[in-house]
């Protein structure tokens, strides 16, 4: 079954962080009822797949693309206009008897491929505001998957200082203990009770990070307040590597070129339309003469057509024509950037996926052995309380360093499918 998550893990390492040694804590945020903003609402325990659905049903600057488009169809709809006709009342002589009365009907028509070139370059531009909607909704499921790993990120930093809260309280009983017991000096016992408060005023500051994570989710949609308790998702799992074939058949689509070749081909059309101007157009008037002299009416017919002896749109054509060269040159460079850029955040999953495995594996088991021999050890009297604090700070460092590797892995599979449109990986699922 296709993951909610569309190719991205959550990185929610409760059980490969801590569980094995710290029991189920509650959650530090009070599971307050959702509160909705106008329209919208979001359950308690959000997914990602709701998250980037109500971005992408209110987020107003896809608001504004979306307007954007629209108004590029008016363009084109003006674009087809054909010029309009006019009507003419000419009256020579005052006197009844003398006087001449014409009425005319002139129309205007276009030469040379205008009309055409205007609709071609209007519906090129009208393509260009589709392909950036496109690239914005993109930008938007890439920034809110980002920001939702960084809730998750937060909900799990709460857990484990949480965690580590509570080994700090078993220490600092133990060493009163041993304090009463008169087997360690008062100062051992102070030791411990500074290493727990150092951890609570870590966790008053994980608790706000979370909260300000969570106001940073909510904004993409439009919402001032929060309407979620917490995030939810997969416990373990890693976003894939894309395959090469996959990658390759998505960079020759991605937005940026996508969008890039449309405006080449604009260019195009706005050099064919800059050169169909130097082609006259024709005006046909047609009409009747009335002669009160003569005591009837006659019919007028007339053709006119300017002579581009002193402007022949010469300049406006030459500047068409390096804005084209612009473009495909500008064409050039997006390439290039995009393949840059593709390839860092390649680089990047990578590594931080490398990173997890590593840590996930072989050094967090390794941390989480040596904590548990040093506070048995201390219990039993034969480690000093430092050995066992180093121990803990160390495997916490170790837990930290997993959930920020974790989280970069994510945003770095984020930022991938920003560059090339869409999720890079063929089945959308996680393997890991």
């Amino acid at each position: 079954m296709r993951s909610p998550f569309r190719g991205y893990g959550a990185p929610l390492l409760v059980a490969a962080l801590w569980s094995p040694f710290v029991p189920a804590l509650a959650e530090s945020t009070p599971n307050s009822a959702p509160v909705a903003a106008s329209s919208v609402f979001v359950e308690p325990e959000l997914t990602l797949d709701q998250a980037v659905r109500l971005a992408l049903n209110h987020n107003p600057e896809l608001a504004s693309a979306r307007l954007e488009i629209q108004a590029m169809e008016g363009a084109e709809i003006q674009a087809g206009a054909r010029p309009n006709p006019e009507i003419g009342v000419l009256v020579e002589d005052t006197r009844t008897a003398t006087r001449t009365t014409t009425l005319q009907w002139v129309q205007p028509i276009e030469l040379g491929g205008k009309r055409a070139a205007r609709l071609a370059a209007a519906a090129r531009a009208l393509d260009q505001a589709n392909v950036g909607l496109q690239a914005k909704q993109a930008e938007t499921r890439s920034a809110v998957t980002s920001a939702f790993f960084e809730v998750l990120g937060a909900q799990e930093q709460v857990r484990l200082v949480q965690a580590s809260l509570e080994l700090a309280r078993n220490a600092t009983s133990i060493a009163g203990k041993r304090l009463q017991a008169g087997k360690v000096p008062p100062l051992e016992h102070a030791k411990a009770q500074v290493a727990e408060s150092g951890v609570r005023a870590e966790l008053a500051q994980s608790n706000s990070e979370l909260q300000l994570a969570r106001q940073r989710l909510s904004a993409f949609w439009g919402q001032g307040k929060i309407a979620f308790s917490r995030v939810g998702g997969n416990a373990e799992a890693l976003p894939d590597m894309p395959l090469d074939q996959r990658l390759n058949e998505l960079l020759s689509q991605a937005p940026s070129i996508r969008m890039a070749q449309l405006d080449v081909a604009r260019r195009q059309a706005l050099t064919d339309s800059e050169r169909a101007k130097r082609v006259p157009d024709l005006t046909v008037t047609l009409g009747v003469k009335r002669a009160n002299d003569l005591g009837r009416t006659q019919a007028v017919m007339g053709l006119s057509i300017p002579l581009p002896i002193m402007d022949s749109n010469q300049g406006n054509l030459l500047e068409a024509l390096r804005r084209e060269d612009q473009a495909r040159e500008a064409l050039t460079a997006t390439t290039l950037k995009l393949q840059s850029d593709v390839s860092q955040s390649m680089e990047k999953l990578r590594l931080t996926r490398e990173q997890v495995k590593l840590l996930r594996t072989e050094v967090l088991p390794t941390a989480q052995s040596a904590y548990d021999a040093a506070a048995k050890g201390y219990e039993l009297g034969k480690f000093a309380f430092l050995e066992v604090l180093d121990a803990q700070r160390t495997l916490f460092q170790l837990r930290q360093q997993m959930l920020r590797s974790t989280a970069e892995a994510y945003s770095a599979a984020a930022d991938l499918d920003r560059l090339l449109g869409q999720d890079a990986r063929p089945t959308g699922q996680n393997q890991e």
